[in-house]
């Protein structure tokens, strides 16, 4: 029998003998079906071997994920844990220091104080002049508001209703040239008054005398006073101090607490007298 590659063959018969065949392969594989299909059964054929060669990594990568993820599981179970701890410990002090108020409060004959009314609204716009600090809110008359309501947001005061209408209401901000607001300070407890000077990240102090104990930090807080904030909300925080023996006055300046320049939710207090 006589092989076409037999050992009496030259190398460059059976070179040509290949190229030709190759040649024959490539355009059977472009102008028929035939070789597609074969080559499609083939792959059918050969599918199941790449899937068991993958199949090691990806039993790998799910047992890496699983690890991963009940090990993340159990550390933030061992956070909630202690942040449950230490709120529960948070509750029995503020537990303990309510009895103890209402005792203090029980001695001195005061009445406790109650809850007053809250209503969120959502700022609508803001007002476009620059020297002028005003938001629109989406609560009006037909939500019970009313001028000089008190206006806070999440970290503090943030000003009060000047205008009304049915169902929108404008508020005036702590920073508008025309806004006061009295203070005290929280450190002290001593009284002062807080005027918007028209920028949105600074007020003053109005008539601080040279020998008024305020220094750079301290919380300014709503005094009470004026019939329009509740006492105790966080004002401004004192970030400047120029005392200048040649002036009647120590110049004193300080950052609002409230975000002014990015408010979007906003409460509304009514005082005790008001409801």
């Amino acid at each position: 029998m006589n092989l076409i590659f037999g050992r009496n063959a030259s190398l460059q018969l059976r070179l040509i003998i290949a190229v030709i065949l190759s040649i024959l392969l490539m355009f059977g594989d472009r102008y028929t079906d035939g070789a597609s299909k074969v080559r499609t059964s083939l792959n059918t054929l050969v599918s199941p071997l790449f899937y068991l060669a993958n199949l090691p990594y990806e039993l790998f990568q799910t047992g890496s994920m699983s690890l991963t993820s009940q090990q993340k599981l159990m550390l933030e179970n061992e956070q909630l844990k202690e942040a449950q701890l230490r709120h529960k410990e948070q509750l029995q002090q503020l537990a303990f220091l309510t009895n103890e108020n209402n005792q203090l409060r029980a001695l001195l004959g005061a009445v406790p104080k109650s809850e007053n009314k809250k209503l969120v609204s959502q700022v609508l716009s803001v007002h476009s002049n620059p020297y002028s600090h005003q938001v629109l809110i989406n609560q009006g008359l037909l939500n019970q508001v009313e001028e000089s309501l008190a206006v806070v947001d999440e970290l503090g005061v943030v000003g009060q209703v000047t205008q009304v209408s049915s169902t929108t209401s404008r508020v005036l901000l702590i920073t508008d040239t025309q806004h006061a607001t009295p203070v005290r300070i929280l450190r002290n407890n001593v009284r002062t008054v807080v005027e918007g000077i028209g920028k949105i990240d600074q007020v003053k102090l109005s008539h601080v005398p040279h020998s008024m104990d305020v220094r750079i930090g301290d919380v300014l807080v709503t005094s009470g006073l004026g019939g329009v904030f509740p006492e105790g909300y966080p004002v401004a925080t004192v970030t400047e101090i120029e005392r200048n023996e040649g002036r009647p006055f120590a110049r004193v300046y300080a950052k609002p607490i409230a975000q002014l320049d990015r408010l979007r939710l906003l409460i509304l207090l009514w005082r005790k007298e008001q409801l």
